[in-house]
This record gives C-alpha cells, sequence and structure tokens, in this order.
C-alpha cells in the first residue's frame, strides 16, 4: 500500500489544512504520507458555506490581519484554480435595526481595499427598486450593498490539492487510521490501518504533523498520549438546500437579529444553499447532524428578508459540519477568533517534531500549510522554498486564468460533448478533462450511463486517479450528483462500484 517505510513527514488528517501542508511539504522535496480515517474532505471540509472570502463580518471584531490575509489568499485561488473558484456578487440588505448604514460603508470600503484586484467588483451601494420582478426581497426593503467574494466546491479542492500532493510525489491514503505514534530515539514510529480490510502497517517519519480538524484533541489524547496547552472549542454549522429562490446569480447576505448574518448562495443551477448555523457542540464530530430549531432558525430569518416564505418541509438536504476553533475563552461563538494557531511541540532533546494545527478555516488553507511549513523547515535542510501561491493545481493550467476562454477551447475539442456535461467536467476538472476523456472521441465511449451525466468512464477515473472508494465518496464529495440521481441509480452504481471492487481487489491479491 505504501511504497516506502520511512517518510520525512507524515500528515494525520485528510481535510483541507491536512492536504495543504502535506501538498507543500511534497513540492518543497520532502517525502511524505498523508492518512485519513475516512474519505478526503469526509468531515468540516466538504460542509462548509462553500465560500473562498475574506470574513466581512471579522472586521467588526478588528480582526483585520485575519480579514487581509484572507484576501490575499482569495486572489491567490482564483489564479491558480479557476476552474474551482468563481467571483460571486453578494447583496446584503439594509436593516437599519442590525447595523448603521455608515458602519456597513466603511466596513465595505475597508473590505475592498484590502481585497482589491482585477478580477472583484468594488462594493457599492444598490438601490431596491420595490416594482423590480426579479427582486425577490420584500418590497419594504429599499436600500442594500454589494460587494464582491468567491464560491468554490470545497471538497473538490480538498482532492485537487490532495493531486497536488501526489503530483509532487507524496502518498496518499484515505480510509487509513493513524491507530498510535511513539517517539522513539531518533524517529516516529506509527501503526496505521486500512479501514478498508483491517490490515495494520508500521511506518516511521521525523516528523509528524496533526491536522485532524475537529478530531485534533482526540488524535493528540489517544493516539499520541500527549497534551497540549491549547484547548479547542467544537462549533457546529448547518445548512439547509431548498429549491432556486430567485433567478438572478447573486447571492444575498442576511443579517439576523442575534448579530450574526447568514448566507443564502444560488447553488448547482437549481438550488439554493442557506447557512450557517453556529452551535457549541459536545460529542463525536461524525454524529453531527441539523435539528429542527436549526432548520426553523434558517427558514426564519429568509422570511424576515425574501418575498416568498420557506418552510422546514421544502428543505431538499442538509448538512451539518464541526469546526474547531481554538478557544479564547470567550462566551459568544460568533465573537470567537478564526485565527489558527501552529503549536509545536519536541522532545526533550529539542528533535522529532509534533506539529498541532488548531482552527483554520478554507480560505486560508494554502497559507496555512505554508507557515506551517516554515515551522518545520529548521529540521530538514534540503527542504525547498515556498512555492505554491504561483503554482496552479491541478487542473488550473489554462491560459491567463480566464474560464470562459477555457469553456470556448473544451467546445471546440469536444463538439460531441453535450454543453451540460462539459461545463461539469469543466468546473470539476478543469485541464485534467483530457486526461479523464483520453481515448474517448463520441458518447457511446464513455460507457455505462448511470444517470444524470454520470458515466463509468468518470467513475473508473475517480477510482483510479483519485481515490473513491464508496458510493457517498462518488456522488456527494467528488462529482456532488447525489443530489439528482435517485435511489434506484444509486442501487444501480453500488452494484456495479461492488463487481468492480471485487475484481480489482482480485487482481491485486
Amino acid at each position: 500500500m505504501y511504497t516506502e517505510s520511512f517518510y520525512d513527514v507524515v500528515v494525520i488528517g485528510g481535510g483541507i489544512n491536512g492536504t495543504g501542508i502535506a501538498a507543500d511539504a511534497a513540492g518543497r522535496g520532502l517525502s511524505v504520507l498523508l492518512c485519513e480515517q475516512n474519505d478526503l474532505a469526509s468531515a468540516t471540509s466538504s460542509v462548509s458555506s462553500k465560500l473562498i472570502h475574506g470574513g466581512l463580518r471579522y472586521l467588526e471584531d478588528y480582526n483585520f490581519a485575519l480579514v487581509k490575509e484572507s484576501l490575499k489568499e482569495r486572489e491567490i485561488l482564483i489564479k491558480t484554480a479557476p476552474h474551482l473558484v468563481h467571483p460571486l456578487r453578494f447583496i446584503v440588505p439594509y436593516n437599519q435595526l442590525r447595523r448603521s448604514f455608515w458602519l456597513i460603508r466603511l466596513g465595505l470600503f475597508i473590505y475592498d481595499m484590502f481585497g482589491y484586484g482585477p478580477r472583484f467588483q468594488r462594493s457599492k451601494t444598490l438601490f431596491l427598486a420595490p416594482n423590480d420582478p426579479h427582486n425577490p426581497l420584500k418590497r419594504s426593503i429599499r436600500k442594500g450593498f454589494v460587494y464582491s467574494d468567491a464560491t468554490v466546491d470545497d471538497a473538490r479542492l480538498v482532492i485537487t490539492t490532495a493531486l497536488r500532493l501526489a503530483r509532487a510525489g507524496g502518498t496518499v491514503a484515505n480510509y487509513t487510521r493513524c491507530i498510535s505514534a511513539t517517539r522513539l530515539t531518533d524517529h516516529w514510529q506509527l501503526q496505521l490501518q486500512n479501514q478498508l480490510n483491517q490490515q495494520i502497517y508500521t511506518i516511521e517519519c521525523k516528523a509528524l504533523v496533526n491536522a485532524g480538524g475537529p478530531f485534533a484533541e482526540e488524535i493528540l489524547h489517544s493516539v499520541l498520549k500527549l497534551q497540549s496547552p491549547s484547548r479547542l472549542k467544537l462549533v457546529k454549522g448547518s445548512h439547509i438546500i431548498v429549491p432556486k429562490l430567485h433567478n438572478g446569480d447573486e447571492a444575498y447576505v442576511l443579517q439576523h437579529k442575534d448579530g450574526r448574518v447568514i448566507f443564502v448562495i444560488p447553488y448547482l443551477k437549481q438550488f439554493t444553499l442557506i447557512g450557517t448555523t453556529e452551535i457549541l457542540y459536545h460529542g463525536s464530530p461524525q454524529k453531527a447532524k441539523i435539528s429542527l430549531a436549526e432548520m426553523e432558525y434558517l427558514c426564519e430569518i429568509v422570511n424576515d428578508y425574501f418575498h416568498h416564505a420557506i418552510k422546514p418541509d421544502q428543505i431538499i438536504h442538509s448538512w451539518s459540519g464541526v469546526r474547531a476553533l481554538v478557544d479564547d475563552q470567550t462566551t459568544s461563538m460568533s465573537n470567537n477568533t478564526r485565527e489558527y494557531r501552529l503549536e509545536l511541540q519536541l522532545d526533550e532533546r529539542g528533535n522529532l517534531p509534533l506539529l498541532n494545527v488548531l482552527g483554520g478555516k478554507l480560505t486560508t488553507y494554502r497559507a496555512l500549510a505554508e507557515k506551517a511549513m516554515d515551522k518545520l523547515a529548521p529540521f530538514f535542510s534540503q527542504m525547498g522554498g515556498h512555492w505554491t501561491s504561483l503554482c496552479p493545481l491541478p487542473g488550473g493550467d489554462f491560459p491567463e486564468a480566464e474560464f470562459s476562454a477555457f469553456l470556448e477551447t473544451l467546445a471546440q475539442d469536444f463538439s460531441w460533448l453535450p454543453t451540460q456535461l462539459a461545463l461539469r467536467y469543466a468546473h470539476n476538472y478543469g485541464t485534467l478533462i483530457y486526461h479523464l476523456l483520453k481515448g474517448v472521441n463520441q458518447l457511446s465511449d464513455l460507457g455505462c450511463h448511470f444517470g444524470h451525466g454520470l458515466y463509468e468512464k468518470e467513475v473508473i477515473y475517480l477510482i483510479e486517479k483519485e481515490w473513491a472508494r464508496s458510493l457517498d465518496d462518488i456522488l456527494w464529495r467528488r462529482t456532488k450528483l447525489g443530489l439528482f440521481i435517485s435511489v434506484q441509480e444509486q442501487l444501480e452504481l453500488q452494484q456495479w462500484l461492488e463487481k468492480y471492487f471485487h475484481t480489482y481487489y482480485k487482481k491485486a491479491i
């Protein structure tokens, strides 16, 4: 399963921060193994609000450094992953009972200054016409603001970063749990267990990174048998998916009476994504589920602003994720710091580093990874320098990062491909579509059709190139087709997978 038994760095945790650190390390010339007990992006990193953003509301807490760093990363990501990250305009309906007009205007002015770039339009004040049929807001709302941020397929960003790791020579081991890690005289010794066949492997490394996200404290205490001076606060955030609320391409930012803001975002052309809640959470992150109270909370705020009311029984799908925040002892979840902490622990001789990654957000994962490797640099004289800010992510290497021009090229090169399928391939894979469709000259060459544009060729690609091992891996994390495909179609795909893996593992013996 593993190409070697000794690695420079082993990273535990296949979310966005873990894959980012592993990819950065491999690109600097180190031998790297990434292990994840479930699938890549199977926890927090696939259940976010799907945004690459600076965090406008963090300005209220004077958290200028985090906002500035996030907006810088937004610009880097839209250049290096133009197939995954796309600009999005956000409308903020003005509500004089929440925040003052001039406070919002000042915040947007600062936001524009920090995030200035040619791909993002500046903010402005809006005057909403009450008789505009395209305006979904209540007629009493006459004024608002509009600003720019970006949207992303969060799970595909993780998968694509893992592809960057593999391309740089690193090893990706999803469905592999670290069951023990012990400091010996001159190296770490780890026991890893394959969760699919229960086989146990022993490997060694020089440095260990704990990027377990909401599982970081559990890994530290139960696997590493160590303590940390820092504490994590687990916060559950839930989102709901409802039928499309409006026909425009813009998202909305709604101010709740409790001071929080809720996003209402166009999603996959046919739906609207609404979230997130923020509730202190105790228990296993894997068991987090949305409550009826959260559903009603999200529906209530939408109904405060939108002309057409929604009810919980209109919810098509929902998800809940658990974020790990560095506990700063504040009582308010909204005011708790969103800054991450990189905590380095050494043995008594100042060697065998363990780096604990605490907190962090999707947008800043690349910067976090870069700083994490800088902390480990003193232990690796052969380590190279910074590289990820200028190097495109796999699939993002098309000329001048122009997505529309890329789509035109695809239409010429694959004229037989249905437009909607070509668009989905372009968003998911970027230039890797040429690898996906290698040797394919017509639609029938894609093999068995499982429904909604999912063909056998793509499924095999996801298994062989993107580490997919289950129905959910394919339908929810790598394609988002779980919202479309029927129960019968899922059953047929599951039967196909069972037959494929039976043959696959039989050949491997």
